[in-house]
């Protein structure tokens, strides 16, 4: 299904609402705007296969400019607002879009991007005027009749990875009309987490990322209303849900983390009773921060693991997770195979790189048939693998222990950074922290962790040294850092998840 299925029945169900404004964006006006919308960009001269890029902060309208694409055959590219204009404009011109839509929410980094892409066919914007760019309400009025053919578009996004340039994650389009049965994401949300069209859904994260913007459709699919906020904030977040009813949000662990962190006078003051599905992925969870939250809002968590290359998904509910504490689960979408570097197989609880099969392999990197290579198995093309580490265990659940660009090598050992951030998440002293591998000269690495302290808690070398047991009393000695920085903040995306690469790079650069 899609948007205009649902106009079709309820015209005047809300398909989005802005959570701090109030702005509602009905599905008979979703409708009606992305049809105007797929039909001026045809007018244009776009057809099945084409791309359109989206520079939008988390606006309503970015879903009419995502719908106009999926109903008729386009890809559609969202940019990261957060990003450099110089790494904005290459993404633009690495996807090969011939028009941008921008918001007036950002137009600093709108106008730059069209003085560094001056040969871009087409450029709008909505929600205020941009030099540079047209009037997105007049592109709207040209649109002409209705497409009758509707060829199910895709998102092609930019995952930035562990270095180098951002890469484009291009899926095969699928060989189906908008309104037919196919797209896993919303199976997923169907039939692997139960949403309704009866289901209001909060969305606290950028709209530009994968999973906000999958699943925000996959509601939309639905028939469900989307509740976006401008930007995570923890207290808010609680208000949304009591305020608007929500019954299903996703976050990630991050985001648990800084809801635990508010005050007991804050936790309490909301009723979250509504919820009745609390999704999290994005990022491995620390176990005794999935405790503290089904402690609060009961036995409602789910996990998944997947990427945005879509290669596969596993899925764990919060009744498995208390037998399988620490799993993501077993494979939902794709089977699941541990490697060595060589491509062998492993054996039960043995780590390695995780790999997907599929009937054959999803996606390619745009532009780049060395990083699409680097993706699949040595000798099978229909696994492929984002270097995710980690193993089965004998019933086939999935645990992570690390991406393997982090994984640190300390005496021939190898030690994973989760481990040992998974143990400081809670620790009543630390706001937040990392856990990264540095030179040293006779163990090739060793382990530090990068703390950021709560307010009001002084850094010093006794708080280092006490950091340091408090590992060594939960895991072994070997694991624990040999060292503690102190800093003002960590680098992390709009998301909530840790940009590792940006702080190793600080360390890098600093023992050169």
């Amino acid at each position: 299904m899609y948007p205009g299925t649902h106009a079709a029945s309820a015209p005047g169900r809300p398909a989005v609402i802005n959570a701090d404004s109030g702005q509602v964006v009905t599905y008979g006006e979703l409708d009606e705007n992305s049809a105007r919308l797929a039909s001026a960009l045809h007018g244009l001269g776009l057809r099945k296969g084409d791309v359109i890029a989206l520079l939008s902060d988390n606006a309503v309208e970015a879903f009419e400019v995502y719908w106009a694409a999926i109903r008729s055959g386009l890809y559609i590219t969202l940019v990261n607002w957060h990003l450099t204009p110089e790494e904005a404009a290459y993404i633009v011109t690495d996807s090969g879009a011939r028009v941008v839509i921008a918001s007036g929410g950002v137009p600093q980094l709108a106008e730059q991007v069209a003085e560094l892409v001056p040969d871009l066919e087409h450029r709008y914007a909505f929600g205020g005027s941009v030099p540079g760019y047209r009037s997105y309400a007049d592109l709207l009025a040209s649109a002409g009749p209705r497409l009758t053919d509707q060829p199910r578009g895709s998102e092609m996004l930019y995952s930035s990875g562990t270095t180098g340039r951002p890469k484009g994650i291009k899926p095969r389009l699928l060989p189906i009309q908008v309104d037919e049965p196919g797209d896993s994401i919303t199976g997923l949300l169907a039939h692997g987490f139960g949403l309704t069209g009866a289901d209001i859904y909060l969305s606290p994260a950028p709209v530009y990322h994968a999973a906000p913007l999958k699943w925000c459709a996959g509601v939309q699919s639905l028939g469900g209303t989307v509740v976006m906020m401008e930007r995570f904030d923890a207290e808010k977040s609680l208000a949304a849900i009591e305020g608007f009813g929500v019954t299903v949000t996703q976050m990630v662990p991050t985001m648990f983390v800084r809801l635990l962190q508010l005050p007991e006078s804050a936790r309490t003051a909301y009723d979250t009773s509504s919820l009745r599905l609390a999704v999290h992925a994005g990022a491995s969870c620390p176990p005794d921060v999935k405790d503290a939250m089904m402690a609060w809002w009961g036995p409602i968590l789910a996990e998944y693991y997947g990427a945005t290359e879509g290669h596969g998904i596993t899925l764990i509910t919060a009744s498995e997770w208390q037998t399988k504490r620490g799993s993501v689960g077993r494979a939902a979408l794709g089977v699941l195979h541990i490697c060595d570097d060589d491509g062998v197989e492993l054996p039960v609880g043995r780590p390695g790189v995780i790999y997907f099969e599929r009937d054959e392999a999803p996606f390619v990197y745009h532009n780049d048939p060395g990083k699409t290579a680097e993706s699949r198995h040595p000798g099978h093309d229909n696994w492929s693998t984002v270097g995710d580490i980690g193993y089965l265990d004998g019933d086939g659940y999935l645990f992570l222990t690390d991406r393997k660009a982090f994984m640190i090598i300390s005496g021939g050992v190898n030690i994973y950074p989760q481990e040992v951030e998974n143990v400081l998440a809670l620790h009543p002293e630390i706001y937040d922290v990392a856990v990264i591998g540095v030179p040293d000269a006779a163990m090739g690495q060793q382990v530090k962790a990068v703390v950021q302290l709560r307010d009001g808690v002084e850094a010093s070398d006794n708080l280092a040294a006490a950091i340091i047991t408090y590992v060594r009393e939960r895991i072994a000695h070997f694991k624990a850092p040999r060292t503690v920085d102190f800093v003002d903040d960590l680098p992390r995306s709009a998301t909530g998840k840790l940009v590792k690469r940006k702080l190793q790079a600080r360390y890098v650069e600093a023992n050169r």
